[in-house]
């Protein structure tokens, strides 16, 4: 695992809502940068294997959205989920959890968290490569703070859930003020 100390350069392909697109499915695509994400905000990160995984939908995500207001009150201007899954399950994912709050970023090929020295591989569960579970409080495309799960590893047999969570990540920010 790779320690850096700034967000990676990369491009997300993201879907946005449109109205002019019309039809069923008013949206359309759009690249989103590092920068365009990162720059000149503090924003908090979270990363998980997967959308619709069980500690990902009952817990993780779940409770980003519930603290989401009193993360932000601490001086946080944004709240990102990335997963290594395309835009359209992470639209449905974030459709079937009823997130309002928390954006969810989608990491399609895999190269941001590749690039974080994140991506390992769950070929043990059919998963293919994923992110390892951390969070992390980024500057300005500096990394300020990041929570990694322990055991890093591809094919981990556990999927260690203990410092990536919300909870942690509120009480480092309430800390850090």
């Amino acid at each position: 695992m790779a320690v850096i100390e700034r967000v990676p350069d990369v491009v997300f392909k993201t879907r946005v809502r449109d109205e002019s697109v019309g039809g069923d499915n008013p949206f359309r695509w759009e690249d989103r940068t590092t920068g365009d994400i990162f720059s000149g905000k503090r924003v908090v990160v979270f990363s998980l294997p997967g959308a619709f995984t069980p500690t990902c939908s009952s817990n993780h995500l779940p409770r980003y959205e519930e603290l989401y207001d009193e993360i932000k009150a601490q001086g946080i201007d944004e709240i990102i989920c990335v997963s290594v899954n395309d835009a359209f399950v992470m639209y449905q994912w974030g459709k079937q959890q009823g997130v309002q709050k928390v954006f969810l970023l989608p990491d399609g090929n895999g190269e941001f968290t590749r690039k974080m020295g994140m991506l390992v591989e769950k070929s043990n569960l059919g998963f293919g490569m994923r992110s390892w579970r951390y969070s992390m409080v980024v500057n300005d495309g500096q990394i300020e703070k990041i929570f990694v799960e322990p055991h890093y590893g591809d094919n981990c047999p556990t999927d260690p859930y203990e410092v990536s969570d919300a909870d942690t990540m509120l009480a480092y920010l309430k800390g850090a003020k």
